[in-house]
């Protein structure tokens, strides 16, 4: 099995192994076994069930198999069989038994899938066919030693194996074990044969072997960072000893003799409750616990900072200080232990809805008895601070976890009590929960501190509970919010977005809708530096346990120009403005415009290397989890044809061309003039060679054509021959665009595959609505990219594995192609369908599986809202009579 493919399993494929693992009669109910083991024993098992990438090694006899009079008998403990092959089946995890039985019979013995790795003879046989590795002096020597040990050695002693033989001493009196171990080892010194000693056993073999040799073997075959290995013999203290700092050893039985081991346990059914807990917990860390649909998660935001919170309300996500920064609530990456900040009543009960407060990213949360408002705190200036607020009110007791892990839960996170609450240590810059009144508690959680408190909001002074919770220098009024101030600070963020949204013109129909989709376009607006972001999250999957995850958490050029020129269209300039000059900064720092990358941080700087955290386990089990993006370095030259089309749009807005925007016109013409006939990696990012994209060179017509139109506009004189190099690129995508045998235009010249962006070439103006070939086009791509409610990208090999699901801004261009061409009943219809994907407080995602039903990708996507606003306006035009 490929590393990609061993990634890519899903809980589903586990789910009758794991209730074989837990129904075993042996194995009773595993969370009652594991609380019988040694506290300090499952506290690493915790640990190693979190490593990037573990082996679970055993030996057989003693350990997974119970001791038995006779060999043959020893069969092993079905619920550690479920165990060993689950743990084989789980992502990045490998299992393994040494033995000192042949491999012949530990195979037929252990009934083990080809999925665990079968060491036989102390790791001397690894494959049936050893006897054939063997050369003919030790084929010499095994004949004569084996003629030798039967004639002086009593039959039922013996177990002879591909390489050698086993002499078993259980159940001899002392004088018979003193004379065989005597005759054994007359039989060794006369022959050139390894013994190794066990304590009911004599292994003799022609091959130098070694259960340390073994592991070491089996270690470096899997390439593992940790390792558990379990034995009972003498010769398996060779393999304990080799164990590092990273692994955990474990030994059977009860005799006293020293061990290299870390834990003892007190038998094979004691493995078994080991194996089966190690199972359950490293399944729930790589599959994460049972998933909050991406969908009801919603945002909160302040033009500066985001955050996440469940419909359970917990704070799952928080980056700080800026937008790209390390998360100290990562929760929604698949683990508590990531960090979270939650209220609930203490009682455990559900919540009931959860809602925004209006036209804002205020967010109530009801439970029966219990109300809370979540909202990020205005902001004065330009600084980084981060100011939560969340306000309890109710008459039932509430439960407080505040639990942050700093870096993504890299580095434990230790916190002090002070006066006013708790006050996280170790960091550049304060970092402080305020809870005037309340009781926390610091509880031990692993290396790490969460606060705790249980209060009910009704019995304190003020009838509520104020959390406030303050993360920066500038964030001295924190106390003020907790103490009394907050109604002023609720009133200044309640106002903020609702003067906004009045400013807006809306459309007729699904007002609200647009509205939400206007304000969550406006919170991935970085206020400070202008820069955009394509969405506030990093790894939420576009396959489910897939390893399409990346991080979206930066400024595209592209995504950026096409968020701003949404906002823009509902009239609201500020964000474009900003933009924009946030653009003239990066190009002031780069040689010359062609060379722009595709993307940036919302401070303009370059993204750092693209990186995995191996250690938390994803979203709903999909891995790796990624933070930057290897996009930066590709090349994507349609980017300059949407920061054209921004240019156009806002200069006709203010009736005006200020200078600094007919230098951006002229510096993406420049551009396009030196490279548009280069291939590139388009669009999409295919992490492939590049091709002659044909999205790419509509948006280069697109640059031209625009910045044309703002020079006739405005009367100023093209620098240099604009129209010639229009017609150039437009004659190229008509004359090597179309594919006459698909009937369409497809994703790249001489190309068959379709793609969504193909559309458009109509959607530009490039061809004209009515032209035979945008017709079939759109045709096409109904037929072959539509499922149900949603249009997929492209269906051809992009060079990434697994599946994805279909693009909430594929189905927009579609919906407005249906417009372009006069389909309006069809555009309505797949409106509507979309307008039904949104999530319970408006949100959208980046994707939408029609078979699993399932939202897909980062969240909330300024593409999915922008695409919403966009084809809402458009529809506003053809409102059913």
């Amino acid at each position: 099995m490929s590393t990609v493919e061993h990634e890519s399993v899903t809980e589903s494929r586990l789910a009758s192994i794991a209730a074989s693992v837990r129904s075993s009669e042996l194995l009773g109910d595993l969370a009652e076994a594991s609380r019988e083991l040694d506290p300090a024993l499952f506290r690493r098992l915790f640990e190693l069930s979190r490593s990037p990438s573990l082996l679970v090694a055993t030996d057989y006899d003693g350990t997974i198999a119970p001791i038995v009079e006779m060999p043959g008998e020893a069969f092993p403990l079905e619920s550690s069989v479920d165990s060993m092959r689950a743990l084989a089946l789980l992502p990045a995890t490998s299992t393994g038994v040494i033995s000192g039985r042949s491999l012949r019979d530990l195979a037929a013995m252990s009934r083990l899938p080809r999925e665990v790795h079968l060491f036989g003879s102390h790791g001397g046989e690894t494959d049936t066919f050893t006897i054939n590795a063997l050369d003919e002096a030790q084929r010499a020597t095994l004949a004569a030693f084996r003629a030798e040990l039967t004639r002086v050695l009593p039959d039922e002693i013996i177990e002879h194996k591909t390489t050698g033989a086993a002499v078993h001493l259980r159940g001899l009196d002392e004088t018979e074990r003193l004379r065989i171990e005597s005759a054994v080892a007359e039989l060794a010194a006369a022959h050139p044969i390894h013994p190794t000693r066990g304590k009911q056993v004599i292994d003799l073999s022609v091959v130098p072997s070694s259960k340390a040799e073994a592991l070491t073997r089996l270690r470096a075959q899997t390439d593992v960072e940790s390792v558990v290995f379990i034995g009972d013999d003498t010769a398996d203290e060779f393999a304990l000893e080799t164990l590092g700092e990273n692994d955990l050893g474990l030994k059977v039985g009860h005799e006293s003799a020293a061990t290299h081991a870390d834990f003892r346990l007190r038998s094979p059914d004691e493995v078994s409750v080991v194996l089966g807990a190690l199972f359950e917990l490293r399944k729930s860390w790589l599959f994460g616990r049972r998933a909050t649909p991406i969908q009801r998660h919603s945002l909160l935001g302040n033009g500066q900072s985001t955050a996440l919170v469940d419909p359970s309300g917990s704070i799952c996500w928080m980056p700080h200080p800026l937008p790209h920064s390390a998360s100290m609530f990562s929760e929604i990456l698949g683990s508590e232990t990531a960090g979270f900040f939650a209220v609930a009543p203490a009682s455990g009960a559900a919540p009931l809805t959860q809602r925004y407060i209006g036209n804002s990213t205020l967010l109530e949360t009801r439970w029966a008895g219990l109300n809370c408002i979540d909202y990020l705190a205005p902001v004065d200036g330009y600084s980084d601070d981060t100011i939560v607020v969340r306000v309890l009110t109710g008459d039932v007791p509430v439960r407080i976890r505040f639990a942050p892990r700093l870096d993504y839960a890299t580095v434990p996170t230790r916190m002090a009590r002070t006066d006013e609450g708790v006050q996280v240590l170790g960091t550049s810059e304060p970092i402080e929960l305020y809870g005037p009144g309340i009781d926390f508690e610091l509880v031990e959680t692993g290396d790490s501190h969460t606060a705790e408190a249980t209060v009910v909001p009704s019995q304190q002074p003020d009838g509520r509970v104020v959390l406030v919770l303050a993360c920066g220098t500038g964030t001295g009024d924190a106390g003020f919010m907790a103490t009394g101030g907050e109604h002023y600070v609720r009133e200044r963020a309640l106002n903020f977005w609702t003067n906004w949204v009045d400013t807006l013109t809306l459309p007729a129909h699904h007002r609200e809708e647009v509205i939400r989709s206007a304000i969550t376009l406006r919170a991935l607006c970085h206020e400070p530096t202008g820069g955009v972001l394509a969405a506030p999250t990093t790894s939420l999957p576009e396959g489910i346990g897939g390893v399409r995850n990346w991080d979206y958490r930066y400024t595209w050029l592209r995504d950026g120009s096409m968020t701003v020129r949404a906002l823009l269209a509902l009239g609201s300039t500020g964000e474009a403005e900003g933009f924009l000059t946030w653009l003239s900064g990066v190009l002031a720092r780069t040689v010359s415009p062609e060379q722009l990358h595709p993307l940036y941080a919302v401070d303009g700087s370059a993204l750092t290397t693209e990186a995995v955290l191996a250690h938390l386990p994803g979203y709903a089990g999909s891995r790796p989890v990624r933070v930057g993006n290897a996009a930066e370095h590709q090349v994507q030259l349609d980017v300059f044809g949407p920061v054209t089309e921004l240019l156009d749009e806002l200069s006709d807005h203010l009736g005006e061309l200020p200078e600094n925007y007919w230098l951006l016109t002229c510096q993406m013409v420049e551009a396009v003039g030196k490279r548009w006939f280069e291939p590139d990696h388009g669009i999409w990012e295919a992490r492939r060679p590049p091709k002659h994209n044909i999205y790419t060179r509509v948006m280069c017509w697109v640059t031209v054509d625009r910045a044309l139109r703002i020079a006739h506009r405005f009367g100023r004189e093209p620098r240099g021959a604009w129209r010639q190099l229009r017609e150039e690129i437009a004659q190229d995508v008509l004359t090597y665009g179309f594919n006459e045998e698909v009937g369409a235009f497809t994703v790249a010249y001489g190309e068959t595959d379709l793609d969504s962006a193909a559309l458009f070439v109509g959607l530009s103006g490039l061809l004209e609505a009515d032209d035979p070939r945008f017709v079939s086009t759109v045709d096409a791509i109904e037929r072959e990219l539509r499922v149900g409610p949603t249009v997929f990208r492209y269906r051809y090999d992009d060079g990434m594995p697994g599946l994805e699901g279909g693009f909430h801004i594929c189905t927009t261009w579609l919906i407005e192609a249906f417009i372009k061409v006069g389909r309006i009943d069809d555009a309505w219809d797949l409106f509507r369908q979309v307008n039904n994907l949104l999530g319970p407080s408006g949100l959208l995602s980046e994707e939408y599986d029609p078979v699993a039903e399932e939202h897909l990708g980062n969240h909330p996507q300024a593409y999915s809202h922008l695409g919403y606003i966009r084809v809402a306006q458009l529809l506003d035009e053809h409102r059913p009579s």
